[in-house]
């Protein structure tokens, strides 16, 4: 009798432990998938710019790649459809832009004017189909190398669109606010390398 009570006080607790742990496992699937990210960042360099972002452009572009070993057949295939959505930056970069002040005469000079100029493309990349073939497969290289190309295309469609040139209309505009503020001092502002404004 005392064998059979020992054995009954056996099984109650492993129902016990067998219920308990199964409530645990069910609570932990009810509260979400859990996901421990851990992140380094380290401030690699800092660079003293003097940029002036003047129009910003909005590109959404549709990228496929298919790349294939050996035979251009299905088993050996793989293609990628990507949407790149980007936010480019075009202005002028004023790092070599020379300026000159005749104290005397009251004239600020400006030479060598730079031309608007793409400043930065910050872009994202939807993958809408990844596509592997029986032999071939993405590889982080492969991945980085999408980026690269994409980054490469949207700087390519700015290029071509009128981004540039309206940068440069805005850019006349920013000057002709800096001569009448300059005007307002009592001084005149000059610009030798190309008249982007009428003196």
């Amino acid at each position: 009798m005392a064998k059979f009570k020992n054995l009954l006080y056996g099984l109650i607790a492993a129902l016990l432990l067998t219920l308990i742990l199964l409530g645990y496992m069910w609570w932990q699937s009810r509260s979400g998938i859990h996901v421990e990210t851990k992140s380094s960042v380290l401030l690699e360099r800092i660079q003293k710019v003097a940029k002036l972002t003047t129009v910003e452009g909005q590109f959404s572009e549709i990228y496929e790649k298919t790349s294939f070993k050996y035979f251009d057949i299905s088993p050996f295939q793989k293609k990628v459809l990507v949407r790149v959505k980007a936010t480019v930056a075009a202005g002028f970069d004023f790092n070599n832009l020379s300026l000159e002040i005749d104290s005397l005469h009251k004239i600020i000079y400006i030479n060598s004017l730079p031309d608007p100029q793409i400043l930065s493309i910050d872009h994202d990349l939807d993958y809408y189909d990844i596509s592997e073939g029986l032999f071939t497969s993405f590889t982080v290289q492969d991945y980085n190398q999408i980026q690269v190309e994409a980054k490469a295309l949207i700087k390519q469609k700015a290029s071509e669109s009128q981004l540039l040139s309206e940068a440069g209309v805005q850019g006349q505009e920013f000057l002709e606010m800096v001569r009448l503020i300059a005007q307002s001092a009592g001084w005149e502002l000059k610009v030798r390398s190309r008249p982007l404004l009428k003196q």
